[in-house]
């Protein structure tokens, strides 16, 4: 399979490395110096999109008018997403997104709406989100704590919103549910769900060691979406 990469820094990279491994092909490598207007499409197969939120809409725009299939694991453009998914249906195009490509912390999706059904009864516990990054992530919280609290707020009857700091807790009301973002040098992520009472804490956490879950779960995405039309996210991937 021929993949361009929308995105060439350092996930675009480890993406490039694991596409090679598993027997693919790059078709062509977008960065600042070479925008994607000025690719040839129709050399790619699929494409793998990890670059700015500003940007992001604009790349799926262009490989959708290109027919060609776009992976996009850039995150904190989501408030386009209906507009993003008629264009695919008008323009009979296809779309994978998720927050996060790595298979445990999809998994780990799962889990934490289970755990919110469980503990929306046990009204002693109290919920948190606590996540940590690199410092040269972008947006704070990130996707995948975002997709964290948005489980979690629609399995328990407590949470009805989420609201976020970065460096320390914010101050929440019974309702909502804090998430912490701390950026610290070169972590991958960490994502720490935290339900505590005065007797005990019950924590779900996931710890990225590199990029390469990421980087594989995309080269997976790419994989499952070349032929394909429509949206899909990892759940469609992974058949959970």
């Amino acid at each position: 399979m021929n993949i361009g990469l929308i995105g060439y820094g350092k996930m675009g990279k480890t993406i490039e490395r694991i596409a090679l491994e598993r027997g693919h092909t790059i078709a062509f490598k977008v960065d600042s110096k070479h925008p994607l207007h000025e690719q040839d499409l129709s050399a790619a197969d699929v494409a793998i999109e990890f670059t700015q939120p500003a940007l992001a809409v604009g790349h799926m725009e262009q490989c959708f008018a290109g027919k060609l299939p776009v992976v996009v694991g850039t995150t904190a453009w989501q408030e386009h997403l209906p507009y993003i998914q008629g264009l695919a249906e008008k323009q009979q195009a296809a779309l994978l997104y998720a927050s996060n490509f790595s298979v445990g912390v999809n998994i780990v999706f799962q889990l934490n709406e289970r755990l919110a059904q469980l503990m929306s009864k046990q009204d002693s516990y109290s919920a948190s989100i606590e996540e940590i990054h690199h410092t040269q992530k972008l947006d704070a919280p990130s996707g995948t704590a975002v997709t964290l609290a948005d489980g979690i707020i629609e399995n328990h009857d407590r949470y009805t919103s989420w609201v976020s700091e970065i460096g320390q807790q914010p101050t929440a009301t019974t309702n909502e549910l804090p998430i912490t973002a701390i950026r610290e040098p070169n972590v991958p992520g960490t994502h720490t769900i935290a339900y505590s009472s005065t007797i005990d804490t019950i924590l779900l956490t996931h710890i990225a060691h590199s990029r390469d879950g990421f980087a594989l779960g995309s080269v997976l995405a790419a994989e499952f979406l070349f032929g394909k039309t429509g949206v899909y996210t990892m759940r469609d991937v992974l058949a959970i």
